[in-house]
């Protein structure tokens, strides 16, 4: 039978519930069992795709092109689980199947409820993650929100019940909360007993606790958890606070035995585990020499989840080129008004090694960031252009190489008279926002002599997408006679997936996001690749390692 682990939290969010499931995923996965990850959401929405990212953090596409939740990013960097749509189950989702099958009268009259049609719902979709491949064999669900909320409930009341149905020894609860620290240091784990009392209260023994805490708990403190909880000592786990890296968790849990005493409760015999991955990538973390800075210029730059996945990309390419990627945050906004390009990325000692434009949608914020392209391509600083900052890339060119003032995108503009970057075909049409994009993964071919293609030292490349708006064929002609390097296409040629400035150490844009699929144990082609230019520019520069 699969084995089923629920993963829970109490308390308060934001412990650490993605990074806790992700980590035990990569050391079930180091002791050779096949793993996926599912995260239940309790919000109404569908989806995440159209939640701003201030309310969310940042949006994460999977390869079919679910817009899910940020977590998903995490057990993609931590484990070699796939990732789909049915990785990804919302409140939204589930509500409006239950309704749709109500439509169609497939409940023969019966009265609808919460028990059992909704939670039946969430039992066939969990049960269907392992159904889908033969080879699975633990399925790890996260289980969004903290007990005690009211919109968590139908997916701990799931969770109840496929426990009992699987028997503990299928399936096991897993419950984060928190032990803080009061003035002198002291721990206190009231909070913790509170909320393993609320995970009673809803029908779940939890088989282990991991303690969020500032430092790792004492044996006195653990042996009282334990007895107030009903939990085993050696059950009781420290998740505290790291001065290194998130990367590390995997290797701090199992230096615990986390995954010792999970494979015990689930009767499964215990494996030799292979953590030199993880323990080569902290010597690459460990060996880092000298900091390359980069100047983020984006739109959301209050929240830092806004763009996770490319902040973690950017890490990653940084222990692969073995130096600290120092974080430069620029609201484009900014750069609109009094703040000039020079000021903001060329400050003296403080000077950018490279510019990153993000992803983002709307026009707050547009002409900031092509002030900031267009200093990156004449001060020869290595530019990095995701989706909107390719686009940004584009627009920047037709506007000072080109001579077209008013260039823009369609998005921005619709009365420009040269809209450089323009609504897809097959978006003309579409109405609802939710789910209608270009998105998932799709075939990119790269041109020969391309910094695209070298970096991947391939010319066909995977990658995802989460965009509506393109490069315009209409000016595809101006672009190349004027030096702009079309670099990548679509299979079929009709649409334009890369540029590329001549002439420059290091400018690329691309329309897809390379982030998503970068990890700590092998970066992202493309971020390996910006680093190196602005790791060179820094020794050019006369900065030493």
């Amino acid at each position: 039978m699969d084995k089923l682990i629920f993963v829970s939290g109490g308390v308060l969010s934001g412990l650490g519930k993605g990074v806790a499931a992700s980590s035990l995923g990569a050391l079930l996965e180091a002791r050779g069992l096949n793993v996926r990850m599912v995260k239940c959401d309790p919000y109404i929405n569908v989806d995440a795709g159209t939640m701003s990212p201030y309310q969310h953090g940042e949006v994460y596409v999977t390869d079919d092109g679910a817009e899910t939740d940020l977590d998903l990013g995490n057990y993609a960097r931590f484990t070699r689980s796939p990732l789909s749509r049915a990785s990804s189950m919302t409140t939204g989702q589930i509500y409006k199947e239950v309704i749709n099958k109500e439509r169609e009268g497939r409940f023969l009259g019966r009265c609808v409820q919460v028990i059992p049609h909704i939670t039946d719902e969430i039992k066939s979709r969990i049960q269907g993650i392992a159904r889908e491949d033969a080879d699975v064999d633990v399925v790890i669900v996260e289980i969004g929100g903290t007990v005690g909320d009211i919109e968590s409930i139908p997916f701990l009341e799931a969770a109840r019940q496929l426990i009992h149905e699987y028997g503990r020894v299928n399936a096991i609860s897993v419950h984060l909360t928190l032990v803080p620290a009061v003035a002198g240091g002291e721990l206190k784990t009231k909070p913790t007993q509170h909320s393993v009392k609320a995970m009673q209260e809803m029908g779940i023994q939890p088989d282990i606790l991991i303690c969020r805490a500032p430092v790792m708990l004492d044996e006195a403190t653990r042996r009282k958890i334990a007895l107030f909880t009903n939990v085993e000592c050696d059950s009781v786990f420290s998740s505290y606070d790291v001065n290194t890296t998130i990367y590390e968790i995997p290797l701090i849990f199992h230096a615990q035995k986390l995954d010792q005493v999970v494979l015990k409760k689930m009767g499964v015999e215990s494996r030799h585990a292979n953590l030199s991955p993880w323990v080569s990538m902290m010597e690459k973390f460990r060996s880092r020499r000298g900091k390359v800075r980069i100047g983020i210029v984006g739109k959301y730059m209050e929240l830092h989840d806004a763009y996770k996945s490319v902040y973690e990309a950017l890490f990653h390419a940084g222990m692969g080129n073995e130096v600290e990627v120092e974080l430069v945050k620029v609201d484009s906004s900014r750069l609109e008004d009094a703040l000039e390009p020079d000021a903001a990325l060329g400050a003296g000692g403080g000077a950018v090694h490279g510019i990153l434009v993000p992803g983002g949608f709307g026009q707050r914020g547009i002409n900031g960031m092509v002030k900031a392209a267009a200093w990156a391509r004449l001060n020869k600083v290595p530019y990095f252009g995701i989706c909107l900052g390719m686009q940004v890339m584009v627009i920047e060119w037709g506007r000072n190489v080109l001579g077209w003032e008013d260039a823009d995108s369609s998005e921005f503009d619709e009365d420009t008279r040269h809209p450089v970057i323009s609504l897809l075909a097959e978006q003309v049409n579409v109405k609802d926002y939710g789910g209608t994009m270009r998105l998932g993964a799709s075939r990119t071919v790269a041109g020969e002599g391309s910094r695209i293609t070298a970096a991947y030292g391939s010319a066909e490349i995977w990658e995802r997408h989460r965009h509506r708006y393109e490069f315009s064929n209409k000016y595809r002609d101006d672009m190349t006679k004027s030096g702009l390097k079309l670099a990548a296409f679509t299979p079929d040629g009709g649409l334009v997936e890369c540029t590329e400035w001549p002439d420059h150490p290091w400018g690329v844009g691309v329309q897809f996001h390379p982030e998503f699929k970068s990890k700590p144990t092998l970066a992202s082609p493309l971020f390996q690749d910006f680093i190196a230019a602005a790791k060179e520019r820094m020794l050019s520069a006369g900065e030493t390692l």
